[in-house]
């Protein structure tokens, strides 16, 4: 059977490349951090929250240290997102998840850990959330994947795979924790 009729589209990242990527996003998180015991990852609804696990376990078996982990919804925060007076709304809207973060902010540098990159809206959204429980000494921004095309003047601080596209087109990233399985794809724009 082919990679296709699993799901439509390229595939830029396998298991092994995803693994291989957050190893190397990992190292250079301990390289960047002298004081680990200051540093917390929060992991973006929904696949930023699995990404942050992984990034944890990687960086507890390289330097010792198990860094706090925590999640954060941000469909409040997103401007696309409305609530209109009576009507419904124009586009699908997210879903609503849990926010954890079971440590204080203040003093703490803050990695934000997200799946793909585009025009910086979500990550904008990220920072407005997470600036309402507290306000960390330096936030950090961790992605699997930067796809180009901001809007924001939002740049990652750790890029796993820097992956130019087309506007058309769409990084999608799966998940063996939500997909049941590791894989990267392009996918083309005529969904």
């Amino acid at each position: 059977m082919q990679q296709h009729a699993v799901a439509p589209g390229r595939v830029l990242l396998d298991a092994e490349g995803i693994q291989r990527t957050l190893s190397r996003v990992a190292h250079e998180i301990i390289e960047r951090n002298e004081a680990l015991e200051d540093v917390a990852l929060v992991g973006i609804h929904t696949r930023g929250v699995p990404i942050a696990q992984r990034l944890r376990r990687l960086i507890e078996e390289r330097a010792g240290y198990e860094l706090d982990l925590g999640q954060l919804d941000i469909t409040f925060h997103r401007d696309d997102v409305h609530v209109r007076a009576g009507q419904a709304p124009r586009r699908a809207q997210p879903v609503v998840r849990d926010t954890k973060l079971d440590f204080e902010l203040e003093g703490r540098t803050v990695i934000l850990v997200d799946d793909v990159l585009y025009t910086g809206r979500t990550i904008r959204a990220a920072i407005d959330a997470l600036l309402e429980y507290g306000r960390p000494e330096r936030v950090q921004l961790a992605v699997l994947a930067d796809r180009g095309h901001r809007e924001l003047p939002i740049r990652p601080d750790y890029v796993g795979k820097n992956l130019p596209t087309a506007r058309a087109e769409r990084i999608q990233v799966q998940l063996v924790e939500i997909d049941e399985i590791d894989q990267v794809l392009l996918v083309g724009g005529e969904e």
